[in-house]
């Protein structure tokens, strides 16, 4: 176990992940999640989001938040699968820690990586989102996610080198001060444009990805693809009105001091 800090013990830590038809690996990924925490702080929880499962996945959940306490673990549950944004969405909502954590549940990211990150979250900034750095994903994948990635910066300006990398670290208020309407596969996009525009101070760093080994992949379906492209555009055509009118902008303004890289 890694040794605490002071600094890393009075940090609180939610991790959320979405999970969609994982029986065969969820365990593993919430006692993974919750073992690199306990490493770096003493007040954590891991949120799941179980996004419909047409499989065992919230029968394995809830089994392992009666017998594991330890786990910290808290299940939001959608009846119907709500799409990739909404599970995210449902997560942040839930979250109650200083700190949000994102990462799949999938386990093609390494959690202990958030350790890294942490030194990175500073008292000028907001975010610190990955991006991987060698993306084990199938070519066509690949190419989908560059051309996606292209498509997002060009209508919005810059808004990361890898927009839908899930692993990102922020402050709970980030969340707090914005409305992402998005529930697919745009989520990740509008989250990050508006976090931008409303100036909150973000890092970027490199993260290891690794192949699937379990679980249901839903973006190469023609519905999902439908989906992300309507709701990408709704955004550019609706975001100076939304910022503007956000009520959730509004209650909590004053968050930004501008962007930075590494």
């Amino acid at each position: 176990m890694a040794l605490r800090t002071a600094a890393s013990q009075a940090m609180s830590i939610s991790a959320v992940l979405p999970a969609y038809n994982e029986e065969a690996i969820i365990e593993r990924t919430v006692r993974h999640v919750a073992g690199v925490l306990v490493g770096l702080t003493t007040d954590f929880e891991v949120i799941v989001t179980n996004d419909g499962s047409r499989d065992s996945t919230g029968a394995v959940l809830e089994d392992l938040r009666e017998r594991a306490p330890e786990l910290h673990l808290r299940v939001v549950t959608h009846e119907h699968n709500r799409g990739y944004g909404a599970a995210v969405a449902s997560g942040f909502d839930a979250a109650g820690k200083e700190l949000v954590f994102l990462t799949d549940g999938d386990k093609q990211f390494d959690v202990a990586e958030l350790a890294s990150f942490l030194p990175e979250m500073d008292a000028r900034t907001d975010l610190v989102i990955g991006w991987r750095r060698n993306r084990a994903d199938p070519m066509m994948r690949k190419l989908n996610a560059l051309g996606w990635k292209t498509l997002v910066n060009l209508l919005f300006g810059y808004t990361a080198r890898d927009v839908d990398c899930a692993f990102k670290l922020f402050r709970r208020r980030v969340w707090e001060s914005m409305t992402v309407h998005a529930r697919g596969a745009t989520f990740s996009a509008e989250f990050l444009v508006k976090a931008r525009r409303f100036g909150f101070s973000l890092k970027e760093m490199p993260v290891s990805h690794f192949p699937r080994t379990a679980g249901s992949p839903t973006g190469a379906r023609m519905d999902v693809i439908v989906r992300a492209f309507v709701e990408l555009f709704r955004l550019w055509r609706n975001l100076e009105s939304e910022l503007r009118a956000d009520p959730r902008a509004r209650e909590h303004s004053g968050g930004g001091r501008g962007i930075a890289a590494v």
